[in-house]
């Protein structure tokens, strides 16, 4: 039996890698999206998690960035 799975091949830094490897190690988004993690910076994801994903990633950017104040 032959399965077939539509998925988007990602580029990120090792830091974003590790944290896409922990949403999908806890399920956060309902279900396990990762389909096979190639090496330091690629991984193969589902496409239909992409947009979830990328609200992820930008609030953790928005946790992690700090504003810029003017003395």
């Amino acid at each position: 039996m032959v399965n077939v799975l539509k998925g988007v091949l990602v580029e990120c830094d090792p830091a974003v890698k590790q944290f896409l490897l922990h949403l999908d190690e806890k399920c956060v988004l309902g279900k396990k999206f990762i389909i096979q993690d190639l090496d330091d910076t690629h991984v193969f994801i589902l496409a239909e998690v992409v947009p979830l994903l990328q609200d992820r990633v930008g609030q953790l950017m928005d946790q992690n960035s700090f504003p810029i104040t003017q003395k």
